[in-house]
């Protein structure tokens, strides 16, 4: 399978998911363990990948998304931001709600 349609894959199947350096239990960078800490506060489930791990996707979702550094947080395949964008959205109460709303969202669809 082709980076960018594993990219797709992994987004649609994942309504909110992280790209990141290392795991949220073990960010192997100052901005991946930001926003790491932030989704964990956030209280959802999120997926993530380590692109560490994935050097095509590292190489492939810069271009993909249109965005150069890492991490990104996706909720619903739209690309959220990075970590100043993620922490400035968090302290002003704003991130929160998008992913609680997400998370409730695809919740109900899987209990159906």
């Amino acid at each position: 399978m082709e980076t960018v349609e594993k990219i797709k894959q992994q987004l649609s199947e994942n309504p909110i998911i992280v790209y990141m350096k290392g795991s949220p239990k073990l960010p192997s960078c100052g901005f991946s363990s930001q926003v790491a800490q932030i989704m964990i506060n956030c209280d959802e489930q999120f997926a993530f990948v380590d692109i560490l791990q994935h050097p095509d996707i590292r190489s492939e979702l810069p271009k993909y998304a249109n965005w150069p550094t890492f991490p990104q947080l996706w909720v619903e395949g739209e690309l959220i931001g990075g970590c100043d964008i993620l922490t400035e959205m968090y302290q002003k109460g704003e991130l929160q709600p998008i992913l609680k709303e997400t998370a409730d969202k695809y919740k109900t669809e899987e209990q159906d």
